[in-house]
């Protein structure tokens, strides 16, 4: 019997392809046979001419140091990794951007120098902390043009980032001189150069060097497109560099004023817990808000841990996580030029955490830590400054908060104490009580009442935070604390007498809340609050204002007091434009608070029912149409001293109050028409 067979075709081209598809395909955990070249994305640049600059008697900043970076680069796997950018040397009309003519000729010729030369100017340059040989101009041109293309291959898109492994450093040299183991200012070239032809334009520099870069400052002060950031030691003053260049108080120049933010720490000894709580406070908000194009970190690492310079506690892993967090700046463009650290061990090992970083591995785990007492009392004050210049910067929300012990006093409690006492005995000022527990643990006694306040048909509401020395002596550096209370006394006893006189009930709020005990911790397991300032101002008026006789009220706010009424507005706008008649706000140099644009009906009755009371220095005078469109009446004080400014124009005030709540005026009107809109 005949049986059909199916006839057997030679497979076609098509079927063999996809025969041998199938047979190469291959588990996803494998790497594929044949890979593709990655293209590096950082750079670095490293000659070892730069180690000819050198000391016959030794010296910190020796040769080697970045021999040991480098080495430690290749020893961890990272040079393969890297991309090596092409090194020059520095030209002069590209230090010209920066230095001056003389300086460029001065280090030019020291290369002239004989060995007889050098010796006999061993004492001239130890005064500016230098020393010299004939290569010192070669390694110093190195150096700069080293940082200048590294900028430049990021700019120029062909990596993403960069570590300029170089010396001399240069974070020292100012605009006329050279000291401070620098030469030519390697960062400020770099930036001045690239800014006149790539689209870099807005750079920041985080110096984490041990010292103060008071050279790259300089170059930058009156810049608003350089923001500055030093962390370093300042001792008031006592550290090198020296003098109040790097104090918190150097802020910038004319159109440069913000645009330099120094971290001054008081002592030796500060370590990751301090450097990181001052990232996530002042460096990181401010940067975010600026909003760089290119982040380049000065990189000195003297602050390492086991470097006798510097003497403070860094670890790898510390300088890791800060190169981290910058990271995130700028696409990720950003480049790490060197600058001091003086221990081999230290300065290799905590560049290559750095580096680590660059390349794009994760940051070590850090174990837990809490910043010291002096870095978080640094990071308060150095807020304090800033937050005249900067939105993001809260200083209440970096207060230090202390906790005390059960029989201990503090200095504000008892001022606060005194302070009672005396509206009590000169005013019959009565206690106002809180239900609540949790408002009674922080405010019993704070808030107090003239005897009237039911009756009267007018009220006056101040809100302060007496007793919180930190806002009342803002931006002094050394103060009295018998003469800051003796003003406070002065001007409680003005206003009281002016509103009472007046013919007004007075309620005296104090939000500077009570210490945090042992006792009040365990009271609330859940948790101790720390803004306490809606929830007193909503008390307060749905459980008093609201149900005395008072048809017109009157609030006034000093320093971040301001932040409770306007907070209060928000919070019951209805009854508030109902009520209120007159917004007060003596703010000092925080940022003036402001009702919400969402809520339009408040926003415009608040403008035509507020004043605002602002030192000239103020930044939100820089455009008063725009400001007074959003708070009404503007007066403008020549006192700078925020607990001075109610005590100054308290006759602008009380004519403003009297004339809204319908009382009969001050017999100095004019006096007081005349303080409205300049002072």
């Amino acid at each position: 019997m005949d049986v059909d067979l199916p006839s057997v075709k030679p497979a076609s081209a098509t079927h063999r392809r996809a025969k041998a598809m199938v047979s190469e395909r291959r588990a996803s955990s494998l790497p594929p046979k044949n890979p593709r070249p990655i293209t590096p994305t950082v750079g670095y640049v490293y000659d070892s001419r730069m180690m000819g600059h050198s000391c016959i008697s030794g010296h910190p900043e020796q040769p080697e140091r970045i021999k040991r970076i480098h080495d430690a680069f290749r020893d961890a796997g990272l040079i393969a990794k890297m991309k090596k950018l092409a090194i020059r040397e520095a030209e002069r009309d590209e230090v010209l951007l920066v230095h001056s003519e003389t300086l460029w000729d001065k280090v030019m010729a020291i290369g002239d120098m004989t060995t007889q030369d050098i010796v006999d100017s061993e004492q001239y340059y130890q005064e500016l902390s230098l020393y010299v040989s004939q290569s010192t101009p070669e390694a110093a041109r190195l150096s700069c043009g080293g940082v200048i293309e590294a900028a430049a291959a990021i700019a120029r898109g062909e990596v993403e980032k960069a570590f300029a492994i170089v010396r001399p450093p240069g974070h020292h040299s100012e605009p006329d001189e050279h000291m401070g183991f620098c030469f030519f200012n390697n960062v400020a070239v770099a930036i001045k150069v690239i800014q006149t032809w790539s689209p870099f334009k807005k750079i920041m520099i985080l110096d984490w060097d041990v010292h103060h870069g008071n050279g790259t400052q300089k170059a930058f002060y009156d810049d608003p497109n350089v923001l500055y950031v030093s962390l370093h030691r300042y001792e008031n003053g006592t550290y090198y560099p020296n003098g109040p260049f790097g104090s918190l108080l150097s802020v910038g120049d004319g159109p440069g004023v913000g645009y330099s933010v120094n971290i001054p720490w008081p002592s030796k000894g500060m370590g990751d817990a301090d450097y990181i709580y001052a990232f996530q406070r002042i460096v990181m908000p401010i940067a975010m808000e600026f909003a760089p194009d290119l982040v380049i970190i000065s990189a000195g690492f003297d602050a390492a841990k086991g470097d006798d310079l510097g003497e403070c506690e860094v670890t790898p892993a510390g300088y890791a996580h800060m190169t981290h967090m910058l990271s995130g700046l700028a696409g990720g463009k950003m480049l790490v030029a060197l600058e001091g650290g003086y221990c081999l061990d230290a300065i290799s090992t905590s560049a290559t955490a750095v580096a680590r970083i660059l390349v794009g591995e994760a940051p070590p785990e850090l174990p837990s830590m809490v910043a010291s007492d002096i870095a978080t009392e640094t990071v308060y004050q150095v807020a304090v400054e800033q937050s005249k210049y900067w939105r993001c910067m809260n200083p209440k929300a970096v207060e230090p908060q202390e906790e005390l012990q059960e029989l201990a006093v503090s200095i504000p409690e008892l001022l606060k104490a005194h302070r009672q006492n005396y509206l009590f005995k000169a005013h019959g000022m009565l206690q106002v009580p809180f239900v609540n527990q949790e408002l009674t643990d922080r405010f019993f006694s704070q808030v107090t009442c003239t005897p009237d306040i039911m009756d009267n048909d007018t009220m006056v509401v101040f809100v302060h935070e007496f007793g919180n020395m930190r806002i009342e002596l803002e931006s002094v550096l050394m103060c009295n604390p018998h003469e800051e209370h003796s003003y406070m006394v002065d001007f409680s006893k003005q206003l009281i007498e002016s509103v009472v006189g007046a013919g007004h009930a007075l309620l005296d709020v104090n939000l500077f809340p009570k210490p945090v005990t042992q006792q009040t911790r365990r009271r609330h397991r859940d948790g101790v609050k720390e803004d306490w300032s809606m929830d007193v101002m909503t008390y307060l008026w749905d459980n008093y204002i609201q149900l005395t006789s008072a048809r017109k009220v009157a609030l006034i706010g000093h320093g971040p007091g301001c932040a409770g009424i306007i907070d209060l507005l928000q919070n019951r706008a209805a009854n508030c434009i109902q009520h209120v008649q007159a917004v007060v706000q003596v703010v000092g140099s925080y940022t003036v608070p402001g009702v919400p644009r969402d809520l339009p009906e408040l926003s415009k009755w608040y403008s035509t029912h507020s004043m605002v009371v602002l030192p000239k220095t103020h930044r939100a005078i820089q455009d008063q149409q725009k400001f007074t469109k959003r708070h009404g009446k503007l007066v403008i004080s020549e006192e700078t001293k925020p607990i001075m400014l109610i005590t100054r124009h308290l006759r602008t005030i009380m004519h403003f109050v009297q004339k809204r709540l319908g009382k009969p005026e001050p017999a100095d009107k004019e006096n007081a028409e005349n303080q409205v809109n300049g002072a």
